[in-house]
């Protein structure tokens, strides 16, 4: 039988098409089979300069590598809670996380570091102690199959209450919110109740008098619009502390090498430009606590000599636990600053 000639054009027509579909199909897969898609997690949410900073990176690292490499910020703790994150990206559950790194204190004094009183009171010290204790976390962090990228410091912690906080015996009974264990033993040297109170549980626990005082900074505090709860900052410098964002070593070496250098490369520009936006965080976050109706005042000698003491008592602490090297990487420290 014999095809009419309309019908042969419209079958090879067809025929050609199919390949056509077929070749562009193939090719998409080959593409999305070279390119890698990462999620990373992180406890804090869109307005944080923290988060700010780390879709950047993302977004940075996406361009350097042509999209050989996508990185989705899952932020608010929206994937996994705060305490899941490190355990999650060491199982590979997800690729890479951001946490509080003094969460981890319960894992080494190391991690205690950047919460001890008086260690580093200002952003030059804090970078001075981040790159003396750089080694040894990158080692522990090691020992457990991951990698940090970068760490990025908040501003310095105060204390927020709803009264002028201006007599050391204010301090005796206070429920003061501790996220971390440091926090934890200062209010206890100070007579305060330390009480755990998840973040987005803050204005709720004042209005209810389940908390009384919070040590945080002036960033956290604009952030979670304070001033609806207390109406006094006590800008008391205890301690400059720090975020860690952190990858699955076996994820990251799973990169190619053109890929991992641009990993590192956009690490190290996050690192330097968080620490930046910390500053400008801090100027910003404090002129909106003031223009709320927020008292923001320096500790009184009395009350300073309080934080001082309480604070001596936790790095004697500390000094007690801490190992042979933990104690050099101090003592290191604090020549490079003299």
């Amino acid at each position: 039988m014999t095809i009419p000639t309309h019908t042969a054009r419209s079958l090879r027509t067809r025929s050609l098409r199919t390949r056509l579909a077929a070749a562009i199909a193939l090719a998409l897969l080959a593409g999305s089979a070279g390119a890698a898609d990462w999620n990373l997690a992180t406890p804090y949410g869109d307005a944080s300069f923290h988060t700010v900073n780390t879709r950047q990176f993302a977004a940075d690292v996406a361009e350097a590598t042509g999209g050989e490499l996508n990185i989705n910020v899952h932020s608010g703790g929206s994937l996994i809670s705060h305490g899941e994150i490190k355990p999650s990206v060491r199982r590979a559950t997800v690729e890479a996380g951001e946490v509080f790194l003094s969460i981890l204190s319960n894992e080494s004094t190391v991690f205690e570091l950047d919460t001890l009183p008086g260690l580093a009171g200002s952003y030059d010290e804090a970078w001075q102690l981040w790159q003396a204790s750089k080694p040894a976390i990158e080692q522990l962090f090691a020992d457990q199959g991951l990698m940090p990228l970068y760490a990025v410091p908040w501003p310095s912690q105060g204390i927020y209450t709803d009264f002028e906080l201006n007599d050391p015996s204010q301090f005796k009974g206070l429920r003061m919110r501790a996220p971390n264990i440091n926090t934890q033993r200062l209010a206890e040297n100070l007579g305060s109740l330390p009480t755990e109170t998840e973040e987005s549980d803050i204005p709720t626990a004042f209005s209810t008098g389940r908390v009384d005082a919070m040590v945080t900074s002036v960033s956290t505090g604009e952030s979670m619009a304070a001033w609806d709860y207390v109406s006094h900052y006590s800008d008391a410098n205890l301690w400059i502390p720090k975020n860690i964002v952190f990858v699955n070593r076996q994820a990251f070496e799973r990169l190619d090498a053109d890929v991992q250098q641009a990993v590192l490369d956009a690490a190290a520009e996050a690192e330097q430009r968080g620490w930046e936006a910390s500053k400008a965080d801090a100027a910003g976050s404090a002129a909106a606590l003031t223009e709320h109706g927020v008292t923001i005042s320096e500790p009184n000698e009395a009350v300073a000599a309080a934080l001082q003491a309480a604070g001596d008592k936790l790095f004697e602490d500390w000094e007690s636990r801490a190992d042979a090297g933990a104690r050099q990487l101090v003592e290191g420290y604090r020549e490079s600053i003299k």
